[in-house]
């Protein structure tokens, strides 16, 4: 699923990884755009982690979405309407989504997810966080903390 319009789950909004992505998935769903993959897990999985972390309901939020708004804008309503995280708990959130599947409960979906993608082969891939971007298009970063690069980036 190379080159689809979502941004990295590494992608911050106010300091947290995930949530822009679960924006972005719920923005595409409304308007009937998100690749047909992905509908089976909205609300689940990740999207789960991120609204029970933010102490709201992803029903709620998605019901929120369709009014309108920026990214920051909807986690202002998230913090109002659930809670605001302190900075060493948004460390440490960043820190547990970033390795997901190293090393955890996740490590066999992860593997599962590597072969069937055909990257079955490709040991720099430890995370979820990884998989989902290379499985996008998106490469990883060349040194820990570097960025991750767009398809078109890449290109250049």
């Amino acid at each position: 699923m190379s080159n689809f319009p979502l941004r990295s789950p590494a992608a911050k909004v106010g300091g947290i990884v995930y949530f822009g992505r679960m924006l972005d998935k719920i923005r595409l769903h409304a308007r009937g755009e998100l690749h047909p993959d992905y509908q089976p897990n909205l609300g689940s999985g990740f999207d789960e982690n991120c609204t029970t972390f933010l102490r709201i309901q992803y029903p709620a939020l998605v019901e929120r979405m369709k009014q309108g708004g920026s990214d920051e804008e909807i986690l202002a309503w998230c913090y109002a309407n659930g809670r605001r995280p302190e900075p060493p708990e948004i460390a440490v959130w960043n820190e547990w989504m970033r390795k997901r599947g190293w090393n955890d409960e996740v490590t066999q979906f992860l593997t599962r997810r590597k072969k069937e993608a055909g990257m079955a082969g490709r040991p720099e891939i430890k995370t979820m966080f990884e998989f989902i971007d290379v499985d996008e298009g998106r490469s990883l970063p060349d040194a820990p903390g570097g960025e991750r690069k767009t398809p078109a980036e890449t290109a250049t």
